[in-house]
């Protein structure tokens, strides 16, 4: 049966929130599921169309748009009073301690004083215990001069600080200054990373070494001994006996913890996963009651997007809602994740995971008034925090939220290579900006892989932030049956695996499809050997600037693709699809890893196996779509390629130029709700490699009640026609955007695109990005 083919929303939202808000209304517009391109009677009624809104008018409404509004930045080389620190500091970005004076490496947490004026946390200073004890812990008092549109120098003031001491020997262990009467703690001592003020002027913080709960006066004097959070233990634990096994790894305790309003109860947060836990993706969430002075035992799980990432802050904006920075340890241009989430605690998934709405990615804020001018990577009209350690997020009291990030001084230098990082304090409020859908919908392919090694998180992120609609992930599985997302099953040359020599053993020869092929394969590693690998960009010739990410990112599970795309949204507001490819499937059911199951399992795992899903599923094959016909209610795309035909028809000689016949179209218009073409076939080259006249095939496809998408668009010369190349170099960029709009003139609905970017702009998106 025919699912009404449209992965566009059929309204345009404000999908990112307001913290503690519900996503607001836009302007009307009509129902998507009306097909206005008068097109016969669709045969599946119960899908959407998968190309919404096609080729016509831009669809118009509104988005959250996160906006630099003020700026203001604390010198990475200021010093304050205090004798001479780092002595031992790792030597970075030509820095080399000992310095005269205490550094000020960033914040890792911070709160709202009065009129305009923060307390501010940086952490243990070096890293480790064992070079931060010279480190004094303070907690400073920070008055930012803005640089806002009206003009502001945009420079910090630390016009005074809290030493935090422990003369009442409170500690229960020995600290660096053990012997002197007022006993200043220090970044050997204990690991400080997140601030509570409570109603009364104390202060609570969070700590890794532990992790423990610090509970200071206002003078920073501990006013008891620090609570250990019961059976979890740090490598750094104080009380840790010889040969007791840690449950938490090193600096991943309470880098993050809010308080509830009334200040009662205070909620840490794991950054890291617990040792044991079998989920690496899981962080815990504690409840900790300030009147017992003991944690309740309630506790939430917070799914990260990738393993790796870290849970960085935290803040209650309710008494059940809670803002949550989540970042990965890249930096730079590099960076995937840095991002702000609302959790209710009352609203969990169906896998009792914490349900995330995003507020704000901040690898994508609009700087329209230009408030952080040559400063760097991400400074520019659309402003980045691209930092490794984005580590504070603060709502204001009039509704903005402040940002920080900790500096690891000397070591990040995410602005400038070779410059140490300033400590950056940016207000960001959350406006509404006008967004349109243009012409079509726009499918990164395989993430936006004109920029990034493709199939990585960062590839799709990066598309996500380019505008595209859709994210087209290419599924394999491995040995123990997990989907992955790879463009071929053989992988020595979009991952690192011939460099591995504990897999040398694995390099083989099996036959695909027919054609002999040899090296690595997924169906032989299991998840987590292939988790071990990294990912490389597969055309390095073309593509040498994208090189500088090989060795930089994991294989993603379709899982997480899935979590990325439906905690996303898209620049006009509309959540973003995923357009996932079955690779092979006919070799994967010989291989006994049926694609087909497990595909439809993720997708009823994440609640997106639904006719309103922005999903499409699409395949080379016929065989496995009118098998996925029968178990999804997904729209279904059978791709057509310029010669040859669907491997699983071979033995019956029937070609995709016997598809993409009018007969053929009305075929696949039984099992599948669009075709995608390779653009040969919708307007094929002339000798001279330039476009010649349209064929029908777009006409035809939408009189048998088909959408039509075309594939593939590249910027490179060497995949345009002549017409649209620029210069003589084959991979410099040529007019895709002429090319895009050449294709669009035949009626095509939607285009993969290796530059979800200029796809965008061509076919007329408008709005975030």
């Amino acid at each position: 049966m025919r699912r009404h083919l449209h992965l566009a929303a059929a309204v345009l939202t404000v999908a990112l929130v307001l913290p503690a808000t519900a996503a607001a209304g836009a302007d009307a517009v009509p129902d998507a599921s009306t097909d206005t391109a008068g097109r016969p009677g669709a045969p599946h009624p119960d899908r959407p169309r998968p190309g919404e809104p096609g080729p016509g008018e831009p669809r118009r409404g509104t988005v959250v748009e996160p906006t630099l509004v003020a700026h203001a930045a604390l010198p990475a080389d200021h010093l304050t009073d205090g004798p001479p620190s780092g002595a031992l500091a790792t030597a970075a970005n030509g820095r080399q301690g000992p310095f005269d004076g205490q550094v000020v490496p960033g914040f890792s947490a911070m709160v709202e004083d009065e009129r305009g004026t923060f307390w501010a946390l940086p952490d243990n200073g070096f890293g480790s215990k064992g070079n931060s004890a010279d480190f004094l812990l303070r907690i400073y008092h920070v008055t930012p001069q803005w640089r806002t549109a009206d003009g502001g120098p945009g420079t910090v003031g630390l016009d005074r600080f809290v030493q935090l001491r422990d003369p009442q020997r409170l500690a229960g262990f020995p600290i660096v200054h053990e012997d002197t009467a007022d006993r200043l703690l220090t970044g050997a001592d204990v690991d400080v990373e997140s601030l509570v003020r409570a109603p009364d002027g104390t202060f609570w913080i969070g700590e890794e070494f532990g992790p423990f709960l610090l509970h200071v006066d206002a003078d920073g004097v501990l006013l008891a001994p620090p609570v250990e959070l019961p059976g979890v233990r740090s490598p750094q634990h104080p009380h840790l006996a010889d040969g007791e096994e840690p449950t938490l790894a090193a600096s991943k305790g309470f880098e993050a913890m809010a308080g509830s309003p009334d200040g009662r109860y205070l909620y840490p947060v794991t950054e890291g996963a617990l040792r044991p836990d079998p989920d690496q993706r899981n962080r815990t969430v504690h409840e900790f009651d300030t009147r017992r002075g003991a944690y309740t035992g309630r506790t939430w799980s917070y799914e990260v997007d990738r393993p790796a990432n870290l849970v960085a802050d935290a803040f209650m904006t309710g008494r059940h809602t809670m803002l949550v920075l989540e970042r990965d340890d890249f930096d730079g241009p590099a960076s995937v994740t840095k991002r702000v989430y609302e959790i209710d605690l009352r609203r969990a998934e169906r896998d009792g995971h914490l349900a995330k709405t995003l507020v704000l990615d901040a690898l994508a804020i609009a700087n329209p008034h230009d408030l952080a001018p040559g400063a760097g990577y991400g400074t520019g009209e659309e402003f980045a925090l691209p930092f490794q350690s984005l580590e504070t997020v603060v709502r204001l009291r009039n509704g903005r939220l402040l940002l920080a990030n900790d500096t690891n001084y000397p070591g990040n230098a995410a602005r400038v290579p070779g410059t140490p990082d300033d400590t950056e304090l940016v207000v960001v409020d959350l406006r509404k900006a006008a967004a349109a859908r243009g012409a079509a919908t726009v499918i990164g392919h395989r993430g936006a892989s004109g920029y990034r090694p493709e199939h990585t998180l960062a590839a799709y992120s990066l598309a996500i932030r380019q505008c595209a609609d859709h994210i087209e992930p290419d599924l394999v599985a491995t040995k123990d049956g997990v989907l992955v997302a790879r463009h071929e099953n053989e992988i020595s040359g979009t991952t690192d695996v011939a460099q591995r020599p504990e897999l040398a053993d694995r390099r083989t020869t099996k036959v695909v499809d027919g054609v002999a092929v040899t090296g690595w394969f997924t169906e032989d590693l299991t998840l987590g050997e292939l988790r071990s690998l990294r990912a490389v960009e597969r055309i390095p010739d073309v593509r040498p600037d994208s090189t500088a990410y090989d060795g930089l990112y994991e294989v993603p599970t379709f899982d997480e693709v899935l979590d990325l795309a439906r905690r996303s949204v898209t620049c006009d507001g509309s959540p973003v699809g995923v357009y996932p490819e079955t690779k092979h499937p006919t070799y994967f059911d010989s291989a006994g890893l049926s694609l087909e199951e497990p595909l439809v399992a993720d997708l009823r795992a994440n609640g997106l196996d639904m006719p309103k899903a922005r999903v499409a599923v699409q395949s080379f094959e016929t065989t496995n779509l009118r098998q996925l016909d029968r178990m999804t209610r997904v729209p279904l795309v059978q791709l057509v390629n310029c010669s040859g035909g669907p491997f699983d028809l071979a033995a019956e000689g029937r070609t995709y130029a016997d598809l993409v016949t009018p007969a053929g179209l009305r075929q696949v218009a039984r099992y599948a709700d669009a075709v995608g073409l390779c653009k040969d076939v919708m307007i094929p080259r002339t000798p001279d490699g330039t476009l010649g006249d349209p064929t029908p095939v777009v006409r035809d496809a939408h009189r048998a009640g088909l959408d039509v998408h075309g594939w593939t668009f590249r910027a490179e010369n060497r995949y345009l026609p002549a017409e649209f190349r620029v210069g003589d170099d084959p991979n410099a960029h040529g007019d895709l955007a002429g090319e895009i709009r050449a294709f669009l003139a035949t009626g095509m609905d939607g285009l993969f695109s290796d530059h979800p970017d200029v796809a965008a702009v061509a076919v007329g998106h408008t709005g975030r990005g």
